[in-house]
């Protein structure tokens, strides 16, 4: 049956050009590396990730995850970034890998996507969470032409609030009983960001 509305990005939109790196803020997002293996078990073997990400990962996993972010990018349904601290770096390309950020999914017809996060232990306290989802919005809005940004959270997922509230996506309301976590369903949080809005605004 054919759509009366045309998709607001053409397929090939992201996929004709390499997924890129981006800087903001003391921070470089770029494609994971099959060197960041341990920095991926790390992270899923962390409790407050594993928490709200309901997974583990073991060598022969990670390895898997991460040769299958260049396939959902080319396939233009999802996008991950390593997130390395510069502010850590001994020269002006190196770092740590702090944590990763990424495109869930990505709707080419609505031009949306929704993100996901977390950090490393080691690099709580420093707002880079906050900071690498404000530099992947900047980068959805101003160069890939994303319409619409959304985060979402399980409600009782207090620290995901107060960084979706730092990048300016603000609440738009609860999904009941939306997802499941070890414990059972959980109600959830949605916040957004439009391409549309004002930075400082009420709406942004």
């Amino acid at each position: 049956m054919p759509s009366l509305v045309a998709s607001a990005l053409t397929t090939g939109s992201l996929a004709a050009f390499e997924q890129p790196e981006i800087r903001g803020d003391g921070l470089l997002l770029r494609p994971w590396q099959e060197a960041d293996r341990a920095a991926v078990i790390a992270g899923y073997a962390d409790p407050s990730i594993q928490r709200w990400h309901c997974r583990t990962m073991d060598e022969v996993e990670a390895a898997a995850w991460i040769a299958g972010w260049p396939q959902r990018w080319r396939a233009e349904t999802g996008a991950g970034w390593a997130i390395v601290d510069l502010t850590a770096a001994d020269g002006p390309d190196d770092g740590q890998v702090a944590g990763q950020i990424s495109f869930r999914r990505i709707d080419l017809v609505d031009a949306a996507a929704e993100l996901s996060y977390w950090v490393l232990p080691a690099f709580r306290g420093r707002r880079i969470a906050p900071r690498a989802v404000a530099a992947l919005t900047d980068w959805a809005f101003s160069r890939a032409g994303l319409h619409r940004l959304e985060l979402n959270h399980s409600t009782v997922n207090v620290a995901s609030c107060r960084v979706a509230e730092q990048a300016g996506y603000p609440a738009e309301g609860v999904k009941r009983a939306e997802a499941r976590h070890t414990d059972g369903w959980h109600d959830m949080h949605q916040h957004a960001r439009l391409a549309t809005d004002r930075p400082g605004s009420a709406s942004s």
